[in-house]
């Protein structure tokens, strides 16, 4: 018998060893141990990736992992393209193969990879290498070609400890001609925690940390146009575009004609007569006169800009009119405008006291010289300062009550009703839609009448009489008025009516060519900034509506191809 002292101090061993083991059982936690993508792209536009994944299953028992791929997406236009994705095969770091098959989702837009054997179990670590060959990949812009790939996706809900991904392009590319850039985290993120680095062809993407559930590592790789051939995403078309989806919503339409006799009968009847009651400008005592030297005034003697008469006389504020601010601006000392070189222009910032501007001229001038005090507009991304000054332009009328409500809001309605009715097969209410709703926005009495005033400055612009050309020449100087010109789209004819007189090249503008200053030749000149000025104010991108990972709002961690995610099973 083992004495009392023994017996309590052995029980309470056995007690210790048991709770030691209970609580420190290894936990059964998976972990992407490393993660590495290769990317090969040729040069017919295709791409050849490899996928090494080494996948830890530590103590529990699965049959093998899964791995998801979209293979449709949907880029910033609305449309949806397909990537084709042909998986060649799957096997482990011998080269033997694994059990595998491919599965698609049309709901959801994903290819799954299903690896593994049902009657087998699997622990502990194993290597998984994934050879795919897309095509669709490569996105096509105006200045360059760009493979946005997310290489790890985003959609793991295991730890990645490492990742890298490497890009091989098809040929060398001069270092500065390269574009490179990646982002990491969750889908959405602009960080971009990774190390970059090139050798020779080949673009490496070092994740710099691990990646959590959720978290993963995009890159981007942009070059110069011609290294590869174009072969752009086919577009994806939805079951209500295909022909069948077509006649079902068709068949739908005649079983509930009764119910939807308002949407095609009424409906286009009353548009009609809602603009021959409301949609008609008033009469007002004051007409067009065959020439008028002054500006359009309101009432509280506030003279009309260039930009808001060429809006007032067709309703419509377009890029003639933001052209226009922009040489007003430029004539009254806030601005100048250079041709440094032939069709290359750039925008100086004169001012700092914008106090004497208009609040849209002061959201364009702002908008310009956001980050500079000199832009090159061939640099510039100007739409969304562009599109939010248009909008002013049109509340400001609505404000100085010139029209009742915003036109834009007004045709904006009319034509999603045209393209409803597209949708609906009701051809007769989409003609009348986008014909009466285009001319359904009115003027108020002062805002017709300073429409007139407004044209019959046109007229004098345009006119080629004698006697007011004498005037033209003698009472009224040629930049005074050249920004209403340009408002109206006549600056070339009111240009010819100078061409004889020595003028001096304005202060506001000066071109790379040094000759004698003519206003024909000037106006030509000044015709090109406004095609430079109008592709700044145009978004770029790719001919297939994909968003580049380039842009200033359009890279992000999960966006562009590939991506999707895994797991266990």
């Amino acid at each position: 018998m083992l004495p009392q002292v023994f017996r309590k101090t052995g029980f309470k061993l056995i007690l210790f060893l048991l709770f030691f083991f209970i609580a420190f059982k290894p936990v059964q936690a998976e972990v992407i141990r490393d993660f590495q993508s290769e990317s090969k792209i040729l040069k017919d536009g295709t791409v050849d990736v490899v996928e090494y994944i080494e996948y830890d299953f530590e103590y529990a028992q699965r049959h093998g992992i899964f791995r998801y791929i979209p293979y449709i997406a949907k880029h910033q236009d609305g449309k949806k393209y397909v990537i084709d994705i042909d998986v060649n095969e799957v096997i482990d770091e011998n080269g033997n193969k694994y059990k595998w098959k491919v599965s698609r989702s049309s709901s959801t837009g994903d290819l799954t990879i299903k690896i593994g054997d049902p009657d087998r179990y699997v622990t502990g670590l194993k290597k998984y290498i994934i050879h795919y060959h897309t095509a669709g990949a490569i996105d096509y812009f105006s200045d360059h070609d760009e493979y946005y790939w997310n290489a790890t996706g985003t959609g793991w809900q295991v730890v990645i400890e490492k990742s890298l991904a490497k890009v091989v392009l098809p040929e060398l590319v001069d270092d500065d001609k390269l574009q490179k850039k990646c982002f990491t985290g969750a889908f959405g993120s602009k960080v971009s925690d990774c190390e970059i680095s090139v050798q020779g062809n080949e673009i490496y993407y070092q994740g710099a940390e691990a990646f959590g559930p959720g978290e993963g590592l995009t890159t981007v790789a942009g070059f110069p146009k011609g290294v590869v051939a174009v072969r752009e995403a086919k577009e994806y078309v939805d079951f209500a575009d295909r022909w069948y989806g077509k006649l079902i919503i068709f068949t739908i339409a005649i079983v509930f004609g009764l119910a939807l006799l308002f949407w095609y009968v009424c409906y286009p009847l009353w548009i009609i007569i809602k603009w021959f009651r409301y949609g008609r400008d008033p009469k007002v005592t004051i007409g067009v006169t065959r020439a008028s030297f002054d500006a359009p005034k309101l009432p509280s003697g506030r003279v009309l800009t260039p930009g808001e008469s060429g809006s007032l006389t067709d309703e419509v504020v377009d890029n003639h009119d933001i052209s226009a601010t922009l040489v007003d601006m430029a004539r009254r000392g806030f601005l100048r405008i250079e041709e440094k070189k032939k069709k290359d222009f750039y925008l100086h910032k004169k001012k700092s006291d914008t106090s004497k501007l208009l609040s849209f001229e002061k959201h364009l001038f702002d908008g310009i010289f956001k980050t500079a005090d000199s832009v090159r507009l061939k640099d510039a991304h100007l739409y969304t300062t562009v599109y939010e000054a248009k909008n002013m332009i049109y509340n400001s009328m609505v404000t100085d009550g010139l029209f009742p409500k915003n036109p834009s809001t007004i045709r904006g309605f009319y034509i999603a009703m045209g393209i409803l009715a597209l949708v609906t097969a009701n051809i007769p209410l989409a003609v009348i839609a986008f014909v009466f709703g285009w001319a359904m926005p009115r003027k108020t009495v002062l805002g017709k009448e300073l429409a007139n005033r407004a044209k019959s400055l046109k007229n004098f612009l345009t006119s080629q009489e004698r006697q007011l050309t004498f005037q033209a020449k003698n009472k009224l100087l040629f930049e005074k008025l050249l920004p209403f010109a340009v408002a109206f789209g006549v600056e070339k004819i009111w240009a010819e009516r100078f061409k004889d007189i020595n003028l001096k090249e304005p202060s506001w503008y000066s071109s790379y060519d040094s000759g004698g200053f003519n206003s024909v030749y000037f106006t030509h000149n000044l015709n090109r900034s406004f095609t430079s000025f109008a592709s700044a104010a145009t978004p770029v991108t790719s001919s297939t509506g994909h968003s580049s990972g380039f842009s200033s709002g359009g890279g992000f961690s999960g966006g562009g191809g590939g991506g999707g995610g895994g797991g266990s099973w």
